[in-house]
């Protein structure tokens, strides 16, 4: 027997180190830990948790490098600086379990549930799906809405001119969020304007990266739901991450607004990973467990277009995470 491959996969499988990483954002030690340090007594008594225990919490932290002894108790290392919430790349709210990222991720212990059944994972954990906790709860949504816009600031440049955006006059970016993608489109190509839609009060909060990027005069933005209406004739319509947070039967109505909205020469664009093209494949099971949907292939994506009248013109790697396909109207497709 290998005892080098039964320790690799033992880490592998051990929740200790995540639930550490996770409980230890939760309860802001990297933060409170910078700079003199403290001991494990006198954050306890700040917190108001079991002093014991936390010491116990903290030692594994040194171990992982997270926190380092110090006279004054424990500190946090440069490297744990990357889990303080000034840290800005996303971290936190990954990992922090009463924001979105965090609380998802936690449906991951029901896993057997979505594979057993191909049902997402998220309402057996907390009793409903994951977007009505979100009306349930604003500070998720606002901590969601947090981490939609934060995973998308590395790859905005890419999608900007990794497609020509310039052949269009009118775009509706459905379910856009704060609106960073349709905003860095629209600064880029000064002709072109922007309708996008969401719920509030996601769709308010798109007013201002509006008027950050100066392209508020060239914009709509109308609060709705993208499984009703969406405003006709434009020339193209963009989904991004939108229809993998979805199983088949949402995702087909997600499309079909779009086709029966979209301009007769125009397009319908998705950007979101692909399986076996650019998708993780943990990513995958995170779409599942949480949502319901998955990392879909090309040709279920032309499964689903080829329902709607729509057929798939070319697919496109923007970055190594993201690729973006465009659908037309079969009659009018090049």
């Amino acid at each position: 027997m290998n005892e080098h491959n039964i320790a690799a996969i033992r880490n592998r499988a051990a929740l200790a180190t995540p639930m550490a990483l996770r409980v230890a954002v939760t309860l802001g030690l990297p933060d409170r830990l910078r700079g003199g340090g403290a001991t494990a007594e006198q954050i306890a008594t700040e917190i108001d948790v079991s002093p014991v225990a936390l010491e116990l919490l903290l030692g594994h932290l040194a171990t992982l490098g997270i926190v380092e002894h110090a006279a004054t108790g424990y500190r946090t290392t440069d490297y744990g600086a990357t889990l303080c919430s000034d840290a800005d790349n996303g971290l936190t709210n990954f990992l922090h379990l009463n924001m979105a990222g965090g609380r998802a991720e936690l449906a991951f212990v029901e896993l057997l549930h979505s594979i057993t059944t191909g049902h997402a994972a998220y309402a057996r954990r907390y009793g409903h799906d994951f977007w009505t906790d979100l009306d349930r709860n604003p500070h998720l949504r606002t901590s969601f809405d947090r981490q939609m816009t934060h995973r998308f600031r590395d790859q905005i440049p890419h999608i900007v001119t990794g497609y020509d955006w310039s052949r269009f006059a009118t775009i509706v970016d459905v379910g856009g969020g704060h609106g960073t993608v349709l905003a860095a489109i629209l600064a880029a190509h000064p002709r072109l304007r922007g309708h996008l839609i969401d719920l509030e009060p996601t769709a308010t909060e798109a007013a201002h990266t509006f008027a950050a990027h100066h392209v508020e005069d060239r914009t709509r933005i109308t609060a709705r739901s993208f499984f009703d209406p969406l405003p006709k004739g434009a020339d193209a319509y963009l989904l991004c991450d939108i229809l993998h947070d979805w199983d088949d039967d949402h995702a087909h109505r997600i499309l079909a607004r779009c086709a029966e909205a979209v301009h007769p020469t125009g397009r319908i664009l998705i950007i979101e990973p692909v399986g076996g093209r650019a998708a993780a494949t943990e990513f995958d099971l995170a779409m599942l467990v949480i949502f319901g949907g998955r990392e879909r292939r090309i040709d279920e994506f032309r499964t689903l277009a080829t329902a709607h009248g729509l057929i798939l013109n070319a697919a496109i790697d923007l970055t190594d995470q993201r690729c973006l396909l465009e659908l037309s109207l079969a009659l009018t497709g090049t």
